[in-house]
């Protein structure tokens, strides 16, 4: 067998795409809180129009999203049916500290979070926490214009520090940011950062000071989890997609190859230590200043991450004459179009699932450390039927090419795997599009893209099939199985 008998099999979401509740136990308000439904949420996200409060022109999705708040143990019960031996979520950080800067947690968001770790461990599910999936308080946002300040160490620090202390012995696995490389592609959703005023140079400057300031924050995070338990693993995590050159024509490959480094800009520092000599030479050259502490690169050398966690859903390319290319889009990147993929999700991703064991094998060759997929899957328009079946056999069949592929890397290329996250195993909240109607999940979730529905809970096909790839350790892929 290709995967190791410690192999862990599950599923990942997001507080602010599942909870709900916003409003609820004195949690406070949250920048993904403000992201709307429609035309406009593109440009909030991306952080180009302001949006720091809410309107009655627009309807926002993440307030009342599928209100695990409230059918968490509910949804477990249905994640251990289908075998899940590890279950990604993440933590709202105004769960905890409604302001972010208060000296006291709220004990209610503490508990909340207790009970659903215990939750898992009664079914032997062990939490695989991120510590900060896009959310920032909107009182740090309004306060300091977030990350771009570097007092969002400290306050993030002692966010950790709470976490770390109150779960030792019910998590071990952690990630300290979500896709920590779409600070760049999303600045708003991605770290609370509203850029629509600033010049190219200035926007520029502030997206590297406030990665830097990130990274330093996630170096601490590391050095402090292992103080608190030797037990602890903690991992970066970042949007990963292996650029293709459209063509062999040199330029098309030099565009790839610095296509990826703006990705592994992250990485490359989390899991490697220190900052890419090539990044160091551009801020000279093009006069960005980075407040950068004495003993910065001194942390970030010694307190890299455990292991590197990635979410695939599609591979891109680049090009340097894009002229000659049609565009597509895919989770946030814009990426020419690949003329050899035939096959592309409803919302034009184009599926690669060999682009997942390429990409595979350029992290692990790069790092050499553990990796675990903890996102990859299709988000789909899934139509139940009269009996409030759903079908979906382009689910399992997305699914089951990608775990072969995985599969392949593990086997045949060499990399260590840790385990895999499909992404949304339950109908959540798209955070593109903010659409229900991307659907994701192996439970189907009756829930509209204006709110409107039971919230009930029901399995889809891809439930039977994903519990039989558990149960056999990815060995039995057939697409066929009863329903």
């Amino acid at each position: 067998m290709s995967l190791p008998k410690t192999f862990l099999w599950g599923g990942a979401t997001a507080a602010n795409q599942s909870e709900g509740g916003y409003n609820l136990d004195n949690r406070g308000l949250a920048n993904v809180d403000l992201l709307p439904l429609g035309d406009d949420r593109r440009s909030v996200v991306m952080g180009e129009q302001k949006m720091f409060d809410f309107d009655d022109k627009h309807f926002y999705p993440a307030l009342n999203a599928i209100d695990m708040y409230h059918h968490y143990k509910e949804d477990i019960k249905l994640f251990a049916e289908m075998g899940f031996s590890v279950y990604r979520m993440s933590i709202a950080w105004t769960r905890i500290f409604p302001n972010g800067d208060e000296n006291k947690p709220n004990e209610a968001g503490l508990k909340f979070y207790e009970n659903i770790f215990k939750e898992c461990k009664k079914y032997g599910i062990e939490p695989l926490v991120t510590i900060s999936h896009f959310d920032t308080p909107m009182h740090l946002v309004k306060k300091m214009g977030s990350w771009r300040d570097r007092r969002m160490i400290d306050y993030y620090l002692n966010f950790c520090k709470v976490l770390f202390t109150r779960y030792k012995g019910l998590v071990k696995y952690w990630l300290t940011f979500n896709e920590i490389n779409m600070i760049f592609h999303a600045p708003f959703m991605g770290a609370g950062l509203y850029v629509g005023d600033l010049d190219e140079a200035e926007r520029k400057q502030v997206l590297y000071q406030s990665a830097h300031n990130e990274l330093v924050a996630s170096a601490k995070a590391t050095k402090m989890a292992h103080e608190i338990d030797k037990n602890n693993q903690i991992g970066c995590m970042v949007a990963a997609g292996k650029y293709y050159p459209y063509s062999c024509d040199p330029k098309d490959v030099y565009a790839a190859i610095t296509s990826d480094r703006e990705d592994y800009f992250f990485s490359d520092i989390q899991a490697g230590g220190k900052y890419p000599k090539y990044v160091l030479d551009m801020f000279k050259r093009e006069n960005i200043r980075i407040d950068m502490h004495e003993d910065d690169l001194k942390l970030l050398a010694e307190n890299t991450v455990d292991f590197v966690s990635f979410s695939y859903y599609m591979s891109r390319v680049a090009t340097a004459n894009e002229k000659v290319a049609q565009m597509t889009t895919g989770n946030i990147f814009d990426s020419v179009k690949n003329p050899y993929l035939k096959e592309q999700s409803e919302w034009g991703w184009q599926i690669d699932p060999l682009g997942l064991r390429i990409t595979m094998i350029d992290l692990y060759d790069r790092y050499h450390k553990p990796l675990f997929i903890v996102e990859n899957g299709l988000g789909a328009i899934d139509k139940p039927d009269k009996d409030g079946k759903v079908y979906d056999d382009y689910r399992i069949k997305y699914l089951a090419n990608h775990i072969k592929a995985m599969k392949d890397a593990v086997e045949y290329d060499g990399v260590e795997l840790l385990g895999y996250t499909s992404w949304g195993c339950i109908d959540l909240i798209s955070a593109g599009s903010g659409e229900m109607k991307k659907r994701y999940g192996f439970i189907y979730v009756d829930r509209d893209n204006q709110g409107k529905g039971t919230l009930k809970r029901s399995k889809k096909k891809s439930f039977n099939w994903y519990k039989r790839v558990i149960a056999t350790n990815g060995e039995n892929l057939d697409l066929n199985i009863e329903y």
